[in-house]
């Protein structure tokens, strides 16, 4: 049976998701350290979350991008999570599931939350066939996010180099034994429908 091409896989308990993001060490470092964004986070400004790690490190440069020193993992409620997909936009135009551009406009606006889907990637970050969700937060769901969604934040920057550091040396079993336990994320497909390219 072939693999879904569009998928959630993430590490997840009955009650919470882990996503991760990537920052400046004076956001990312205070954040692990406290547990919730510092005063300077902004919360007017959508913010992009992604439950696969090695698509965060694809777009971090496995922390070493200018202003994405600090790799974090943040453990959400599985409830704020499916809130932000339910109310969720697609980030771009698809026919199948917009009456006209016009419409798809007006939604995206209206949305305090957007999904993309990007491929997922392996230890090479190379893509792979099937795409892996990317979840943007804004309005509403960005305060939500920060305030009420939050149960931990862990700096994972040294996990994300030490990975790193074993695939350059072609050691991929030893960096993949290392990697966050991603399965699939049983979310209702109805959850989905609108979302789904």
């Amino acid at each position: 049976m072939s693999e879904p091409e569009h998928q959630i896989r993430a590490l997840h308990t009955d009650s919470t998701v882990t996503v991760y993001q990537a920052y400046a060490p004076e956001i990312g470092l205070p954040a692990a350290r406290e547990g919730r964004f510092p005063a300077v986070w902004q919360r007017d400004r959508m913010t992009w979350i992604k439950p696969s790690f090695l698509w965060m490190m694809y777009r971090c440069g496995w922390g070493t991008k200018e202003g994405q020193e600090t790799v974090l993992a943040v453990e959400i409620t599985r409830e704020g999570f499916e809130w932000a997909l339910e109310h969720a936009c697609l980030s771009h135009y698809e026919h199948r599931l917009h009456a006209d551009r016009a419409t798809w406009k007006r939604q995206l606006k209206r949305a305090p939350a957007r999904v993309q889907w990007d491929p997922e990637r392996d230890l090479h970050l190379q893509p792979l066939p099937h795409r892996s969700l990317q979840l943007g937060l804004n309005g509403e769901a960005a305060r939500l996010y920060a305030d009420e969604w939050i149960v931990s934040i862990t700096d994972v920057t040294t996990l994300a180099h030490t990975i790193h550091e074993l695939v350059q040396d072609g050691d991929l079993v030893m960096a993949r034994q290392l990697l966050p336990r991603e399965r699939l994320y049983p979310v209702n497909e109805g959850i989905l429908a609108h979302v789904q390219q």
